[in-house]
């Protein structure tokens, strides 16, 4: 019998943003809402986690966004903090 693979039903409410995607936004707070209308993630994404992709320069205040370590620390060498 073929096997079949699991994928679960939570993925979909899951978003990664990346550094890059911050600086092109060019927004000094950001939370999901503004992500969302910016069309970075999608409608139905509830948390959302920063990855450490590309390079950030401005500071940028996180509101209610997960980020993994190396994104957190380019975050917070840029000026910026997570809340």
């Amino acid at each position: 019998l073929p096997k079949r693979g699991f994928k679960s039903q939570s993925l979909k409410f899951n978003a990664e943003v990346t550094l890059s995607a911050l600086e092109q936004l060019g927004l000094p707070e950001v939370d999901v809402l503004a992500l969302k209308q910016a069309g970075l993630i999608g409608e139905l994404a509830k948390v959302v986690k920063v990855i450490k992709t590309g390079s950030l320069t401005k500071a940028v205040k996180l509101t209610g966004i997960g980020a993994t370590a190396g994104a957190k620390a380019a975050i917070e060498a840029a000026g910026g903090s997570l809340a």
